[in-house]
């Protein structure tokens, strides 16, 4: 069985929207996360949708998922803290019902431009290597400083990756992980740091170069040009 995990618990700080969080602003009416949960909708080898939503906000995302015929979501969580404590409480309200050896897609609400194809690579991906982490090579060179001031080191370009998602797992496997983080009170940044953290192998799934996250207002307007770029090629197609 496979879940996609979609956390949307962040109030979007950063997109300095004074009406709504992120992830329910809308383009031409229908709010991002929308289009996000309808990718996992529509692909046929997800079974069910959990998804991590503002408390506040739940009884408007059901309405949403009503509206927009989004069938799949078994659960809506309420977010924690952090992005950490999000995708805890959502792994934690799966025990009940999944499997250790069913796969999860933990995936942002707000990286809307995920393909099936991504999708589907990332489940294969978890069946042959335990995990799947969806990462794109730089395109520029990463530096690194210890203090924001000077740069201490500048590693190969050709080695470096950006983490992004789904970042794909076994159940049981990563519930251990968040667990063990749990009682050791420690907070990650995603799941592929976790991981890191705890010396667990990952295996790279190649990242599309448009699977942006919206995070800051720049991120809404690009979005929204990628998007009427690829509806604009698809009407071309005919």
């Amino acid at each position: 069985m496979v879940t996609a995990l979609i956390f949307a618990g962040g109030t979007g700080r950063r997109m300095n929207s004074r009406s709504k969080p992120k992830q329910f602003l809308e383009m031409h009416g229908k709010p991002i996360i929308i289009y996000t949960l309808e990718h996992f909708e529509y692909h046929e080898d997800v079974d069910d949708i959990v998804v991590v939503c503002i408390r506040e906000w739940i009884e408007e995302l059901k309405g949403l998922l009503r509206r927009f015929g989004i069938t799949k979501v078994k659960k809506i969580v309420p977010g924690g803290e952090t992005g950490h404590d999000s995708i805890y409480n959502g792994l934690l309200s799966m025990k009940e019902y999944r499997e250790t050896n069913d796969i999860v897609l933990i995936h942002d609400g707000v990286r809307p431009l995920v393909t099936g194809s991504l999708i589907t690579e990332n489940i294969e991906a978890v069946k042959k290597y335990g995990n799947a982490i969806t990462a794109e090579a730089a395109r520029e060179s990463v530096v690194r400083s210890t203090d924001g001031k000077s740069i201490c080191d500048v590693p190969p370009r050709e080695q470096m990756y950006v983490a992004k998602a789904p970042q794909s797992f076994r159940f049981g496997r990563i519930m251990e992980l968040y667990e063990w983080a749990r009682k050791n009170d420690k907070k990650t940044i995603d799941s592929a740091h976790l991981c890191s953290l705890y010396g667990e192998p990952m295996h790279i799934v190649t990242s599309g170069k448009n699977n942006i996250k919206i995070t800051e207002p720049v991120d809404y307007y690009i979005y929204r040009a990628l998007y009427e770029a690829m509806e604009g090629q698809q009407i071309f197609g005919i």
